[in-house]
């Protein structure tokens, strides 16, 4: 079975999104980018958090507004939740507890990786021992304040195997594995 991998950008001070979840500034940080693209054909399904899955969209407003990555990937999508929605969603499982959303998107991922969409998301699976990689985009611009990165109060040091570094003209990555 394939890996998990939370992918994310990230402001320079830690931030994922602008207060209330607003990612409006990550819309001037889109663009070509050689390790995304690459990221996109790694990727065999999505798990994604209930928050990051109804929350603010940097492509509003344009064509590719609300498909992931902008439109670049599809395949299976799990959005973990605990209020199932009555009305189904085209191409979207909603998924009641962890553990079953986990096991689903590896089973859909196959070989290639699940994508870990959202904070919460991503802090679970550390805790649970079920996250294998961290990709973080690193664009230039600190926000100040917002949704972090991993935010866990009083939690323990996570050691991180730096496994590529690369640089574009609009940021900076960093893929890790997650060591203990």
């Amino acid at each position: 079975m394939g890996k998990t991998l939370y992918s994310v950008t990230m402001s320079l001070d830690g931030f994922i999104a602008g207060p209330g979840g607003d990612m409006s500034w990550l819309t001037e940080h889109l663009g070509p980018n050689p390790t995304a693209d690459r990221l996109i054909g790694e990727i065999g399904a999505l798990l994604i958090g209930n928050r990051t899955f109804g929350g603010d969209d940097p492509h509003k407003g344009t064509d590719s507004e609300g498909k992931a990555f902008g439109g670049g990937w599809s395949g299976p999508q799990f959005v973990l939740t605990h209020h199932i929605p009555d009305t189904p969603v085209p191409g979207i499982t909603f998924v009641g507890d962890f553990d079953s959303g986990v096991t689903a998107a590896k089973a859909a991922a196959g070989e290639k990786y699940v994508n870990i969409l959202g904070a919460d998301i991503a802090r679970q699976c550390l805790e649970a021992g079920m996250l294998d990689e961290i990709l973080v985009f690193v664009a230039p611009v600190l926000l100040g304040d917002g949704v972090r990165l991993f935010d866990r109060p009083g939690g323990t040091n996570v050691r991180l195997e730096r496994i590529e570094l690369t640089h574009v003209p609009h940021a900076t990555s960093i893929r890790f594995r997650v060591v203990g």
